[in-house]
């Protein structure tokens, strides 16, 4: 079945064209079921390197057909479209953010990490956007040895953002905060398909990821209390080369402990393939954007999370650094 979703500029519904669903279709609905372990072995980080050279590393024939085919717009690259030469540096491409996505001036405003397309969702049951267990295991998704934390974001919200391959890959921060806790937890390589969060239920907190906890009740932070940024490896990604820059992309720095995070500054970069990035807030410290909240119950649009849980579940698609969300005062 078809996949679509809401392009937020212009509110028009967007059939996807998912790239390798085909052969996603057939691992997850063929393979994982009759074979283990050459399931296992293709989701496995030695399969998903291999995929990525194969797909990411050579020459690109047609550049223009290529570039046209994923929409990059090569006016907001930094790079001269003469560098842009494989799948890899197209995916890897650095953009004038600053002009090209521009932030919003509140400072209680808290904003997309990433060019993606995002759900919402809480883990109150009361609530009508409750998705608790749908997307992943929250207390796995964390690591089972951060107890603290499970504690902490119980009962939160949390925004799930899709990345696909064509999208611009750095990830951007979407609070200013200091950074409490920083770890990696191994795991597998599982597509971000819809097809396969849809077959496995909670492919998310399966895969290899890493977890950055930021403290925003700070002098100058954004003050929606905790919040986690996870980042979730995916799928011919190998790597989540942590590169935070105060200023452009200049002098990047390692995420550690102690550091100040500046709201919508570039944080990290997916190597190319699909990824995801998981957002999870406190109780009650934010408000999700009026549109998305109701992009995700608009009817008539053919979503594969709505049929695969049951319930309406619709993307929008929207841009690093635009609004998400903002602080409720306490």
């Amino acid at each position: 079945m078809q996949h679509q979703y809401i392009e937020r500029d212009s509110g028009r519904i967007v059939t996807e064209q998912l790239i390798g669903d085909r052969m996603v279709r057939l691992l997850y609905h063929g393979v994982r079921e009759n074979n283990t372990r050459l399931f296992k072995l293709l989701t496995s980080s030695w399969s998903s390197h291999i995929l990525g050279l194969v797909n990411y590393d050579r020459p690109i024939l047609s550049k223009r057909t290529f570039l046209a085919e994923c929409g990059i717009d090569l006016a907001e690259c930094l790079d001269p479209p003469e560098q842009l030469d494989t799948a890899r540096k197209v995916f890897e491409r650095k953009i004038r953010y600053k002009e090209c996505r521009p932030m919003p001036a509140d400072p209680a405003a808290v904003v997309s990490p990433a060019d993606a397309r995002v759900v919402i969702g809480s883990f109150k049951e009361s609530s009508l956007i409750f998705l608790k267990e749908k997307f992943f295991s929250f207390e796995e998704l964390l690591g089972q040895s951060r107890a603290n934390w499970h504690a902490a974001f119980s009962c939160g919200d949390f925004a799930v953002f899709r990345l696909t391959p064509d999208k611009y890959h750095y990830n951007h921060t979407p609070v200013t905060g200091l950074v409490v806790d920083f770890y990696a937890i191994d795991g597998e390589y599982h597509s971000c398909n819809p097809a396969a969060v849809v077959s496995i239920v909670t492919p998310y907190s399966k895969n290899k990821r890493v977890v950055t906890v930021i403290d925003t009740d700070v002098p100058g932070g954004t003050g929606v209390g905790l919040v986690a940024m996870i980042e979730v490896v995916a799928l011919m990604i190998g790597d989540i080369a942590q590169a935070y820059s105060r200023e452009g992309y200049d002098a990047p720095c390692p995420v550690e402990v102690g550091l100040l995070l500046e709201k919508g500054q570039p944080k990290s970069l997916y190597r190319p393939g699909s990824s995801t990035d998981i957002l999870i807030f406190q109780e009650g410290r934010i408000r999700f954007a009026d549109d998305i909240s109701a992009n995700m119950r608009r009817p008539r649009v053919s979503s594969r999370f709505s049929h695969g849980f049951g319930r309406p579940l619709v993307e929008t698609d929207i841009k690093v650094r635009s609004l998400i969300a903002r602080a409720n005062h306490l």
